[in-house]
């Protein structure tokens, strides 16, 4: 049996963790063996209490900072001795990294965001100094202490490339998927007894957006050009999902000072996003930087139609002009122009929405995605170079 263990700074509430979620069934479903080490507990907010409702194999690593969970983690490796040490997200890559050195056992690490994008740097809240130190460490651990990468887009393995000097061959791109059965089916009845929880009437027009409240996110812009729409739009209605992050204070501020409070909703982290995308008319995705949109590809799913910004991930998941209008990154009239194009054309949202669904259906269900990670495990656990092989 083939035995990973994941390293995750925890089971919260991002991508990431909902991907390692969904997945977990289908690996024990292929004679595989997962444990999970966790850096922190998470509690309520998150997958945390999914995972081990189903009775999943969880390790909350103890230590006052990462040397001292590495440390652990390291005793945890050799109690366990899988073939996989599977990482994911910065300070769980370094952990696990140093954890596995000079041990039998492949590592290989997820590439799931651009974390040195230039456009980052642009963030008020940034400790630049602190990132570049942090980018050395993880370029000498990735190129000296990694067996192979996983990519979860072609822009988060060209994004490796430039920025930690990884060689192409040692990354593999597996988009994400997501769980057909966790987000259910679009369906007419679904959207008007979503809608119905929700408070809309029939005719009001109801605008999503997923993520957290920080700086990548782009929420800012979008509130810029709901100041635009509701001019002309007075029975439209943004909902922000997503926990509380480092700019929800200066959301609030510009809801108020654009005199929105009737026109945003901030409805904070939910477990009931299908629920939600499946109410709305229009998903709206601002964001700055990323490595593969998955809140986008759950609107997909659900049905609907895209209003985005024209970064490289979201282009590798839409297809412009058939599902999506893709806009200028940070730019609040692009955004507004386009919102009010896919709302005032309700046959070409339709369109949209439909195609989207088909999109998902084509490339992103979690089965698809789950059998390429499968045998990527078997590849990467075969490596020689000193290393153990798959029982």
């Amino acid at each position: 049996m083939l035995k990973i263990l994941f390293v995750i700074d925890g089971l919260w509430v991002g991508g990431t963790e909902r991907s390692l979620a969904d997945m977990l069934p289908y690996l024990v479903k292929a004679d595989i063996d997962p444990t999970i080490a966790c850096l922190r507990r998470c509690g309520d907010e998150g997958v945390e209490k999914e995972v081990l409702r189903q009775g999943f194999d969880v390790h909350f690593l103890n230590g006052k900072n990462l040397f001292a969970k590495a440390q652990n983690l390291r005793k945890l490796i050799c109690d366990r001795r899988p073939h996989v040490v599977h990482t994911a997200l910065t300070n769980a890559n370094l952990v696990g990294r140093f954890a596995a050195m000079g041990l039998p056992t492949v590592v290989v690490s997820s590439l799931v965001s651009t974390p040195y994008a230039a456009v980052r740097l642009k963030d008020p809240k940034i400790n630049i100094r602190k990132l570049r130190v942090v980018q050395m460490i993880d370029a000498w651990s990735s190129r000296n202490l990694t067996t192979h990468f996983h990519a979860v887009s072609n822009s988060a393995k060209a994004a490796a490339i430039n920025d930690l000097g990884l060689s192409p061959e040692r990354i593999t791109v597996v988009e994400r998927g997501r769980d057909t059965a966790r987000l259910g089916q679009p369906s007419p009845q679904r959207r008007e007894q979503a809608r119905l929880r929700l408070g809309l009437q029939p005719d009001d027009q109801m605008i999503v957006n997923v993520g957290r409240q920080d700086y990548p996110k782009g929420q800012k812009y979008l509130l810029e050009a709901m100041a635009k729409l509701v001019e002309k739009q007075s029975k439209t209605t943004l909902f922000i999902v997503g926990r509380s992050g480092q700019v929800s204070p200066d959301l609030e501020k510009l809801k108020e000072q654009l005199h929105l409070n009737g026109q945003v909703r901030f409805l904070g982290h939910r477990e009931d996003i299908p629920e939600i995308l499946a109410a709305a008319d229009l998903f709206v995705f601002p964001s700055l930087f990323e490595g593969l949109p998955g809140a986008v590809i759950e609107a997909m799913a659900l049905g609907l139609p895209i209003v985005a910004s024209d970064i490289p991930p979201v282009r590798e998941v839409v297809e412009e002009n058939q599902n999506a209008i893709l806009v200028a990154p940070a730019s609040p009239s692009e955004l507004a122009k386009a919102i009010a194009t896919l709302l005032a054309d309700r046959d070409k949202a339709f369109a949209y929405g439909k195609h989207s669904r088909k999109i998902f259906e084509t490339r992103f269900t979690l089965q698809q995605s789950a059998a390429r990670m499968i045998e990527l495990y078997r590849q990467v656990a075969a490596f020689t170079n000193g290393k153990q092989s798959v029982e």
